[in-house]
């Protein structure tokens, strides 16, 4: 956990987006709080936590938030079982993989330092430029498997 207080921690981390507005604070301050307590989020579960504590922001200003921050590298998303987005702060620039558990969402980050350099080398061999790509691993985690309910 960074050591720094929340609020000044994403004000500064707005501060990548843009201008800084008290909205786009309020959604970042609360991905990180979710991503200490839960993982990743979706953008309407993440509204619903913010409607819940009274703060004014709209749906519409959580998804842009999200979806900025993603662009400039402080969110991971990943897709869900039904293709919905989900977010986790990512308190560094350095890009992560997750495996993910399809029974209780557990996440946790992976070494993938053979699908960067694969990715790389890609990148380099066709020529593209500003590549980007997207890994998801999905299982069930030990917790899950064990449940002795048999759908294992």
């Amino acid at each position: 956990m960074n050591s720094r207080p929340r609020v000044a921690l994403a004000t500064e981390e707005v501060s990548l987006l843009g201008r800084f507005t008290q909205q786009r604070a309020i959604v970042l301050e609360a991905l990180i709080e979710a991503e200490e307590t839960e993982g990743f989020v979706s953008a309407r579960s993440l509204h619903t936590r913010l409607l819940a504590a009274h703060a004014p922001v709209g749906l519409s200003t959580v998804y842009r938030t999200l979806s900025a921050l993603a662009e400039a590298g402080r969110a991971d998303v990943i897709r869900d079982m039904h293709g919905e987005r989900l977010f986790r702060y990512r308190p560094g620039s350095d890009h992560r993989h997750y495996l993910i558990c399809t029974e209780c969402g557990v996440s946790m980050p992976v070494d993938s330092d053979s699908v960067e350099t694969w990715a790389a080398d890609v990148a380099r061999t066709s020529g593209f430029a500003d590549v980007r790509h997207t890994v998801e691993l999905t299982g069930v985690c030990p917790d899950c498997g064990t449940s002795g309910d048999g759908s294992s």
